[in-house]
């Protein structure tokens, strides 16, 4: 999409422009951020350029938590034609609500993440998300619908169903998280099918952390090429970043979401190519803007061009997160990169995980270890 290949220049103004709106429309519209402004001696009116945007304070998990449900509406409700939310297992839980220029946006930037990884209005899609508060499901399937492609909104569950209507309906793309991906081929084998032989071609992969060992286990097992794409809720849900064919990182939709990368500790904005904490500001967001919004996941925006062509930036896989950080002598070290290093020895076990290690061990960015995915599925199942 011609969006894809923007040169430098036109990045840049839209991104000007885009953030100059999102600032004046949150200072006028969101009680939230005209306090935040005020409490900063801040106004729009400062905003003036793309370097005057770090004036701007950063905007928390927790901000929008004490904000629930409607404190960061910034449009009158009845104009907000759906409400999305996170679990809220560690606290009240965060919610979205788009309006229907929102909705619009945000299946445009699936569509084209859609795109990038391969898929093509001929295909036949498969959503294995769990429809609901979730984005997740209703993200991907109005993103596919945009690009064209027929969808099969399943939802998670019924595995044995699932599969059965994935033969019959000759699905050629799986959307789904990497675990249940893994779970469903086993499935597939305990009905007496051979997984390669279902024709999928394309696997969409999001929700959770996915190893290459994982990403390869399930190519191996399906016989189709894994892509894995980024979002989160706080900012829209999926459709802000996702892999190109080549694989070689994610590309950011920079005229959609513009994003920066901190010094955890400082809040210091660091340079392409070196490693901290993601930020994230939509550009165009009318219902619940967010500015600067601090992810908590630990990346690196990757300075050297892509192969495909695409000049879009690309962030690299996630690494951590920022709350699990721990300083040991002056270096910055992530649980993540402790287990994969036990996982490289065969004289540690794996975790027996019940419902909350599994839970736990999957956000992990080490993927799955040695530890069998479907025994950690079933724990979610059992939970």
């Amino acid at each position: 999409m011609q969006s894809d290949f923007l040169t430098t220049e036109e990045r840049l103004a839209r991104q000007k422009s885009g953030l100059l709106q999102s600032v004046a429309h949150a200072y006028q519209n969101s009680p939230f951020y005209r306090r935040l402004f005020d409490r900063a001696e801040l106004k729009p009116g400062h905003i003036r350029e793309l370097s005057d945007f770090l004036l701007v304070p950063f905007t928390g998990k927790e901000d929008l938590r004490e904000a629930y449900p409607y404190g960061m509406a910034a449009v009158p409700l009845d104009k907000i034609l759906r409400i999305h939310a996170s679990s809220g297992t560690t606290g009240k839980p965060i919610v979205a609500g788009y309006t229907r220029r929102d909705l619009e946006d945000w299946s445009d930037a699936v569509a084209r993440i859609c795109a990038m990884a391969g898929v093509r209005p001929d295909d036949i899609a498969q959503i294995s998300f769990g429809y609901g508060l979730f984005t997740g499901g209703f993200g991907l399937h109005y993103g596919l619908e945009k690009l064209g492609a027929t969808v099969v909104p399943f939802s998670s569950g019924n595995t044995e169903r699932q599969l059965s209507l994935m033969k019959d309906f000759q699905t050629t793309v799986l959307v789904s998280t990497p675990s249940f991906a893994v779970y469903m081929a086993e499935m597939s084998r305990d009905m007496g099918y051979n997984p390669r032989e279902f024709g999928l071609r394309l696997g969409l992969l999001g929700g959770e952390p996915c190893s290459e060992a994982m990403r390869d286990d399930i190519e191996n097992q399906w016989g189709l090429k894994a892509t894995i794409n980024y979002g989160l809720t706080e900012v829209v849900g999926p459709g802000i970043s996702g892999e190109c064919e080549e694989r070689s990182g994610m590309h950011i939709l920079e005229d959609v979401y513009y994003p920066e990368v901190i010094e955890p500790q400082s809040g210091e904005v660091l340079p392409d190519g070196e490693t901290g904490e993601l930020v994230l500001t939509p550009l165009n967001k009318e219902g619940f803007p967010v500015l600067r919004y601090r992810t908590g996941d630990i990346t690196r925006i990757i300075p050297e061009p892509c192969p495909c062509g695409r000049t879009t930036r690309r962030m690299d896989y996630i690494t951590g997160r920022s709350d699990d950080m721990i300083i040991i002598k002056g270096v910055n070290i992530f649980p993540s990169q402790i287990e994969e290093v036990l996982a490289d020895f065969r004289e540690v076990p794996s975790l027996p995980p019940g419902p909350a290690q599994a839970k736990r061990f999957y956000q992990g960015p080490g993927g799955p270890g040695r530890t069998d995915p479907r025994r950690v599925f079933r724990s979610f199942q059992r939970a």
